[in-house]
């Protein structure tokens, strides 16, 4: 019997992400195009597929064995060369073509990974299609991970090259206008990530486009997948000092922070603190709820559970109709296409909008953010503090060795202390004491998909009821011989 290879510890919920060569290496990639071919493009009439990858140095070789698998099936690669991750979308989006992005975001330089996505940035997910090309992948692969049959005899599909970015730029130019907004200063940290080279196209003139009101400082903008500076996680506070300090030093008005792959897009004020992600889905939020209301109609806004109540508080008294998800982009997108939503956000700084397929773009909200500050005269601390009138506790992991045994405890311990708090397990458990309560506050806990972890967030009305809610959530998920 043929000993078939376990791929699910690199094939997750929403992407394939593992160390190369141990995990991902050639002979995978070359699976999972083949399956991604056969499973997915083939059968929904797909002709081509798309194909980016980041900075890595891995990317290459993994892209050239992924094009074999699909030019296999008889499916042609278009490759774009280096981009974000949106720019795929982009590519994917504008040329209705399923696609493939090489990258593992904003994991060390050892990783690499693919996103998938239908044609016209479609999420591919596990309910959507993975979980099927994980099958079939598996089934290409012997026990040491090597191909088990020879390449398909039929007619292999062809591989070109197309270059997009200048119809990125130009696209996102098109979307959010800022050439009308006061001088701005701006310090871009591109923690060596993609962002090196998407910055330049949209706010600059590499791309041939007009140039901006605005004077860009650049950050690690070297593309280097070995992230020599830092990581490119800007969800990590250690990871925003070198921009928080650039932006004091340079008397700017505003930092932006990209991850790796540049889909996810971090704010700092004039002062060098960090602004929420919340506070900037709000923002964002707001804006898109006046274009709709122009055009006529009521938007619809989609934020994940464990965004700021501000978000719902402050878009629905807009007259925003807003629909709550679980966490995670493959959720959200499927959401905002079912909802016909005009705009998304996440805790994590994915914002998703309508105008690009549903999909997420970091440098659109960017933008956004961009002219909604260059628009007035404020400084961006006073514009944050308008949408961030609560106090959060921000993400805080907890190893555990029995996840669903803490929560449970979590649960008997504040369903008993506070029954009139509200319970549900939209994604972990949520237990709600706001509307109408004092004190205010809630907290999530949900259990990491790959590692140990339990993963707790906090709001509350004051930071005295934060930290105290944290710190009895926390005493109760570590304590000993659970």
């Amino acid at each position: 019997m043929v000993r078939v290879p376990d791929l699910s510890n690199i094939i997750k919920a929403y992407d394939v992400r593992g160390v190369v060569p141990d995990e991902l290496s050639p002979a995978v990639a070359r699976a999972v195009g083949e399956a991604f071919a056969a499973a997915v493009v083939v059968p929904e009439g797909g002709a081509r597929v798309v194909v980016g990858q980041d900075m890595r140095d891995s990317g290459p070789a993994l892209v050239e064995a992924f094009a074999e698998g699909v030019t296999s099936q008889g499916v042609d690669v278009v490759r774009i060369g280096s981009c974000s991750t949106d720019g795929l979308y982009f590519a994917s989006g504008s040329l209705d073509a399923p696609g493939a992005m090489f990258t593992a975001s904003h994991n060390p330089a050892r990783y690499n990974g693919i996103k998938l996505c239908r044609a016209g940035a479609r999420p591919v997910g596990q309910e959507t299609g993975l979980a099927q090309v994980r099958e079939l992948a598996e089934g290409l692969l012997d026990g040491a991970g090597q191909a088990t049959r020879a390449p398909q005899t039929g007619q292999a599909g062809q591989v070109g090259d197309v270059d997009v970015l200048g119809e990125y730029a130009a696209f996102l130019r098109g979307l959010v206008d800022i050439s009308g907004v006061r001088p701005l200063k701006v310090v871009v940290d591109a923690g060596n990530g993609m962002a090196g080279l998407t910055v330049p196209a949209v706010l600059g003139t590499a791309a041939g486009l007009p140039g901006l009101p605005l004077e860009v400082v650049p950050l690690y903008f070297e593309l280097d997948g070995t992230f020599p500076n830092h990581e490119a996680n800007p969800l990590e506070p250690a990871n925003l000092v070198d921009l928080q300090a650039a932006v004091v030093a340079h008397e700017a008005d505003i930092g932006l922070a990209f991850d790796g792959d540049a889909d996810r897009c971090f704010v700092v004020d004039e002062r060098g603190g960090a602004v929420s992600p919340s506070a900037v889905t709000a923002l964002v939020g707001m804006r898109e709820i006046d274009r709709e209301r122009a055009a006529g109609r009521t938007a619809t806004i989609i934020h994940n559970l464990i965004t700021s109540r501000a978000v719902p508080d402050l878009l629905g008294a807009a007259e925003a109709r807003l629909v709550r998800t679980r966490v995670g982009h493959s959720f959200i997108k499927q959401s905002m296409a079912e909802q016909d939503a005009v705009f998304g956000g996440e805790h994590s700084a994915h914002y998703y909008f309508r105008d690009f397929w549903f999909a997420d773009t970091g440098m659109l909200a960017a933008l956004h953010v961009l002219a909604a500050l260059g628009g007035q005269s404020h400084p961006l601390s006073a514009l944050a503090e308008m949408y961030t009138p609560y106090s959060a506790s921000g993400e805080i992991n907890s190893t555990v060795t029995d996840a669903a045994g803490v929560v449970e405890r979590v649960r008997e311990a504040y369903t008993r202390a506070y029954p009139e708090a509200v319970v549900d397990t939209l994604d972990g458990m949520t237990v709600t004491h706001w509307d109408g309560l004092h004190p205010q506050w809630w907290f999530n806990l949900r259990a990491s998909n790959t590692e140990p972890l339990l993963r707790l967030n906090v709001e509350a009305a004051d930071e005295d009821i934060m930290i105290k809610v944290r710190d009895d959530v926390l005493s109760l998920v570590r304590e000993e011989n659970v």
